[in-house]
């Protein structure tokens, strides 16, 4: 999962949101470690999940905001964040958990699903074996202008 970070990261625009979807223990921190690796932004042992923290700056001079939403039960919650305050700024930014709130995030962003099992072709899949038998199944898609150039 931490390689197939490195290399998404390695195609991010400066500027990007990147939703991370999956179950619990999909994988979702993991692949957050790929990225900040992948942008030089952090190590993967800097990087932890930011369940109770909710939001986790990494990085300098490449900066990325790793942004858990697991924990939020409402629209207020979210708002008294200022995530638009950190989406105006140059840095990827990492949302665990961003479909629980969808309609009040940004439209344009790279939706990162992570499945145990085989998923229906939605996107550009990537199959990751590094966590041992249990394969994840990787799929990207892009919603909003930037449509697919990643």
């Amino acid at each position: 999962m931490i390689a197939f970070g490195e290399r998404l990261a390695a195609s991010l625009p400066p500027r990007a949101l990147v939703f991370l979807r999956g179950d619990l223990g999909a994988g979702k921190t993991t692949l957050a470690k790929g990225i900040a690796k992948g942008l030089g932004a952090a190590t993967p042992e800097e990087v932890s999940s930011p369940t109770f923290t909710l939001i986790q700056e990494y990085g300098d001079p490449v900066r990325m905001y790793h942004i858990d939403l697991y924990r939020l039960d409402s629209p207020r919650q979210l708002a008294s964040l200022g995530l638009e305050e950190i989406f105006e700024r140059e840095a990827v930014v990492v949302v665990e958990w961003a479909e629980k709130f969808a309609r009040w995030l940004p439209p344009e962003h790279i939706t990162v699903t992570l499945t145990r099992e085989a998923a229906g072709r939605h996107g550009e899949e990537f199959r990751d074996q590094s966590a041992g038998a249990d394969t994840r199944v990787i799929t990207v898609e892009f919603a909003g202008s930037s449509g697919g150039q990643v």
